[in-house]
């Protein structure tokens, strides 16, 4: 009985002690603490090192704060912020410094790497200055959770990592370079049997993924990471799979089983956009009861698109080529879960189907760039959480019916064939970013409620029938608008918009209206912005040469107005900094060209590398929101066109510009389109147009430009235009490389040039000649004999007075006078060019 007693109590004592001890704070290790000191102070805090911190898979935001702000000495570090120790022994077992605003390089030997114990480790979403990953990592050996995510480390990740063998979480991805080679992610997959979620986003791991992995797989993320090969069909039988993205892998090549998945219960999150599949979607997804977002856009997937997948919430099969009605929508029992539908850029035909219900919960839908037709039915318009509606490139009719919602963040209605006024509705919206109904048959003005969209960043109108006067509140009411296309309508009256200081607008394309007055002085405060398009209007002013200290400007077009008066210098050297296209066609601008302009454009002083994928002058609202204009090139004219970075344009045709052509034309190299036609240009074309070694089009048509062609300009091997028709030009055309592709119609016009394409030939002589040429000529020449020279003119001149003479007492015809005027000229002309060399 004592002996049970005994027992007792000491169980009793123990238990009491382990309660006592769990109540009390167990202070960790002095040495953990000064380490932990040490790690905060290499490095400082800024707010900027930790943005868009965000939870891969939650998705959702993560609060960014400086968590080490208030460590210091005097309390225990097991107390500190990010901080968590071991009940029992105090050490430091968990460090949680994501999203904390760290900044600076992390040394490999850190301190951080003496809290031996740690078991988690989250460094994500800080600024480490592209610091390499350390080996060092490797020694942590009860770790079951690190992440190193989004924080600016670099370099190859050490195959160290691989030796955590108790990795439950692996977190690595960030889009500053880090690799992986193939051995080593074959060793990592191999080693970390324990894994459960493997995160690698933009890591190049260009290599195949193994067949050997993890088993307890839930999320794998291999975004963005050069995989190739053909995705073993083990990936799809994991147990407890729930989310798999592999997407932005072009050449991986993925095929689904044709039976039923072993995931299948488990998978929720499918990503596999520009992924190779190829084909039709098997029946085999009907299993896949729990997925709640697919993505498969530009995967070449083709067919109908599968009942299947109706079980979706986010369901994005754009890009592809699936065909077929849109007939299904209307039957499908399932839809009232989905939240986001997108079939566009596919084949699909017909209307859409009216009777379509169950879609309360519907926020984003996707039908753009198909061959739907009809109306667009009223059940869309009554959707009541809508925020995205995106039906452009299709082939609609039909009024624009008034929203039910006030939820509406986008609306995409453009290129279709809507009619009607704008809806009220629709200018209304207390949350609408961007609006485009732009390349319809909307008419009517624009009523004054627009101006309450205070959220606006994007607003195009273009190519409609819209008439009336721009409301002048709508720039000057929205601080948020940056991309303002009214072009291709009816617009009439002055632009009396007062542009305020501060505005963010990067694009005003006003082009194709019946805008009289000024140019606005207000622009000057639209600092941001990079195209102004005010072509084909009827704007009466001079030269606007104070938009030149717009730092950001890129296209210029004032085409086709009344502007006037000549172009004046300027002594400020940095006017038109980024100017890419200047169009100041068919206007009524006079005097010299504006040679001072000319050589302010430093941007057409260096030749754009162009890639092998073209890229455009984007707007800053969405990538896709390309800028577009009209310019003249090639000898044509393109409407509405998109911008490539590489076009560096100068059109200044059809205005009455005088005097000669600048040579420093020659400094802007990048030059690709060169317009000075129907002008009253004289003298010589400059040879320094040799430089312009990417130059595409040259027209200095209709002008009164002398001399020859300099033959120089055989070596602009880009040259695909060139028109030089209906000048004074004289001397033999240059032979060989693009001179051989040019028709009569370059040259038309010039009685004195000669050479081939043209029915006069050179003889012998195969170039034209230029002054310069003249110049060497003269020096090569040998001496000619001055009594030979005075014998000839004189000769000649008795020769003239004497068929004068004979002329006019016998009345010979007219035709005989004519002849005997040319031929006195040539021989006069003869003798004074041998005059000029003495």
């Amino acid at each position: 009985m004592g002996c049970v007693k005994l027992i007792f109590f000491m169980l009793y004592t123990f238990l009491f002690q382990l309660v006592l001890s769990s109540s009390l704070p167990h202070l960790c290790p002095e040495d953990q603490a000064l380490s932990l000191l040490e790690f905060k102070h290499m490095f400082i805090i800024n707010p900027n090192a930790s943005h868009h911190c965000y939870n891969m898979i939650t998705y959702q935001e993560i609060q960014s704060y400086p968590r080490t702000l208030l460590w210091n000495k005097s309390t225990d570090c097991c107390s500190w912020d990010g901080v968590h120790c071991d009940e029992m022994t105090g050490q430091v077992i968990e460090l949680d410094l994501s999203c904390s605003q760290l900044q600076g390089k992390f040394h490999s030997n850190t301190s951080l790497f003496q809290l031996s114990n740690l078991k988690r480790l989250d460094l994500s979403y800080n600024n480490f200055s592209e610091s390499l990953i350390s080996p060092n990592f490797g020694e942590f050996s009860s770790l079951t959770h690190l992440d190193l995510s989004y924080s600016s480390f670099t370099g190859l990740i050490p195959s160290e990592i691989s030796h955590l063998s108790k990795l439950h979480v692996l977190h690595m991805g960030d889009q500053y370079g880090l690799s992986l080679g193939p051995y080593n992610f074959e060793l990592l997959l191999k080693n970390l049997t324990q894994l459960r979620e493997l995160n690698l986003y933009s890591v190049n791991i260009s290599s195949t993924i193994p067949l050997n992995f993890s088993s307890y797989l839930t999320n794998l993320y291999l975004r963005y990471t050069e995989l190739r090969g053909v995705l073993p069909e083990r990936v799809f039988h994991l147990s407890d799979l729930e989310s798999l993205d592999l997407s932005r892998n072009p050449q991986l090549t993925v095929r689904f089983p044709t039976t039923k998945w072993n995931s299948s219960a488990s998978l929720m999150k499918l990503f596999l956009y520009r992924v190779n599949i190829t084909g039709r979607i098997p029946e085999s997804f009907s299993h896949l009861t729990s997925l709640h977002e697919l993505n498969m856009r530009y995967c070449n997937l083709s067919g109908p698109i599968p009942k299947p997948l109706w079980n979706s919430r986010d369901l994005y099969l754009g890009d592809n080529s699936f065909d077929g009605r849109l007939e299904f929508l209307s039957f499908n029992i399932s839809w009232r879960q989905l939240y986001s539908l997108d079939f566009s850029f596919n084949s699909l035909t017909g209307p859409i189907p009216s009777d379509v219900s169950g879609l309360q919960n519907l926020q984003s839908l996707y039908l753009s760039s198909n061959h739907l037709n009809g109306t667009i039915p009223s059940w869309i318009f009554s959707l009541p959480s809508l925020n995205t509606l995106q039906l452009s490139d299709n082939h609609f009719s039909g009024k624009i019916q008034e929203f039910k919602c006030k939820t509406l963040f986008e609306v995409d209605l453009r290129q279709n064939q809507l009619q009607g006024p704008l809806p009220n509705s629709l200018l209304n919206q207390p949350n609408l970013k961007f609006l485009d109904l732009s390349h319809n048959n909307i008419s009517g003005q624009i009523a004054s409620t627009i101006c309450n969209l205070k959220t606006l960043t994007a607003l195009d109108l273009a190519s409609n029938n819209l008439e009336g006067t721009i409301p002048q509140c709508l720039v000057e009411m929205n601080e948020n608008l940056s991309d303002l296309d009214l072009s291709n309508n009816s617009f009439s009256g002055t632009i009396n918009t007062n542009f305020s200081i501060g505005n963010y607008l990067t694009v005003i394309s006003l082009n194709g209206n019946k805008l009289t007055g000024k140019v606005p002085p207000s622009l000057i405060n639209c600092k941001y912005l990079t195209l102004l398009d005010l072509g084909n209007n009827q704007l009466n002013d001079t030269f606007p040469n104070w938009l030149g200290d717009l730092p950001d400007l890129k296209i210029l077009s004032l085409r086709s107005n009344k502007l006037h008066g000549p172009i004046k210098s300027s002594g400020n050297t940095n006017l038109f900094p980024q100017l890419q296209i200047m169009d100041l066609s068919s206007n009524g601008f006079s005097g010299n060209l504006p040679e001072s302009l000319l050589g302010n454009l430093q941007a057409m002083k260096k030749i754009d590398e162009s890639t092998r994928t073209p890229q455009y002058v984007s707007g800053k609202f969405a990538a896709e929101y390309d800028y577009l204009t009209t310019i003249t090139t090639k000898g044509q004219v393109y409407n509405y066109v998109r911008i490539l970075a590489s076009n560096m344009i100068i059109d200044l045709s059809k205005n009455r510009f005088e005097g000669h052509i600048p040579s420093i034309i020659g400094d802007l190299v990048g030059l690709r389109t060169l317009n000075l036609s129907h002008n009253v240009l004289e003298g010589h074309i400059p040879a320094s147009l040799q430089n312009l070694s990417v130059l595409e089009s040259v027209d200095l048509s209709s002008n009164k430009i002398s001399g020859g062609i300099p033959p120089q300009l055989a070596s602009l091997t880009f040259l695909e235009v060139l028109n030089l028709s209906h000048n004074h030009l004289v001397g033999c055309i240059p032979k060989g490389k693009q001179f051989d592709t040019f028709d009569n119609s370059s040259y038309q016009g010039n009685d004195g040039l000669r050479g081939l394409p043209l029915s006069k030939h050179c003889g012998g002589d195969d170039q034209a000649t230029t002054p310069a040429d003249l110049d060497q000529e003269e020096e090569d020449s040998p001496m000619i004999n001055w009594q030979a020279v005075l014998m000839g003119y004189g000769c000649g001149l008795v020769i003239g007075l004497s068929v004068i003479y004979i002329m006019l007492s016998t009345q010979y015809p007219a035709w005989f006078s004519r002849m005997v005027v040319k031929l006195e000229h040539r021989i006069t002309t003869r003798m004074k060019k041998h005059k000029k060399r003495y």
